[in-house]
């Protein structure tokens, strides 16, 4: 009986040493579905508005506040939406709108892991402002204002119809940037 548990635990052992040798099994990060981006494709936007630009084919826009001439402009592919707003400075102090819109931009700093803004500058057309790029899960990672500093003053938000999470988000953040970056240099005042 003592040679049958000596031998049973001899082969016991063996296996172990034999099976102990693999690859510790190391645990996946959790994948997302993946996203086919379509090619970037614009049509103008034109109205009675007083501003004219280009915005992507895969998206259409809601008046949102036709005397304001407010607009969304809503990519229902990617649940998300770009809220417009349009002021005039004239009837409207132009420091304290800009003031605002910066206020707006950095309330994202709580969630944000960092701000980035690229300054835009288009004499030839009169269209100046800032790009707003937020990384992290913040509500909000792409604003913008363009104004010509006299007339007209443009502001865009995108937001996500989704939890934020900058992972899973990042690669249509990434396609709608291209596209609000070509709104702007594609925009015109009337």
């Amino acid at each position: 009986m003592r040679n049958k548990i000596i031998i049973f635990s001899l082969i016991s052992f063996f296996l172990f040493q034999l099976t102990s040798c693999e690859e510790h099994y190391i645990p996946k990060p959790r994948g997302y579905f993946r996203i086919d981006l379509p090619d970037h494709e614009y049509k103008v936007f034109d109205t009675i508005f007083p501003y004219r630009f280009e915005y992507s084919k895969y998206a259409k826009y809601e008046i949102f506040n036709k005397d304001s001439a407010w607009i969304n402009i809503v990519y229902p592919k990617f649940k998300a939406k770009i809220h417009i707003t349009y002021k005039n400075p004239q009837t409207e102090n132009l420091e304290e709108i800009l003031d605002e819109s910066q206020r707006l931009a950095y309330k994202h700093t709580l969630k944000a892991d960092a701000i980035d803004e690229d300054v835009i500058t288009d004499t030839a057309k009169k269209v100046y402002g800032i790009l707003y790029y937020m990384e992290g899960n913040s509500a909000s990672n792409l604003q913008f204002y363009i104004t010509d500093s006299t007339k007209h003053f443009f502001r865009g938000s995108l937001y996500f119809f989704v939890k934020p999470n900058y992972d899973s988000i990042r690669p249509v953040l990434d396609y709608l940037k291209t596209d609000v970056k070509h709104l702007i240099k594609t925009m015109e005042w009337k």
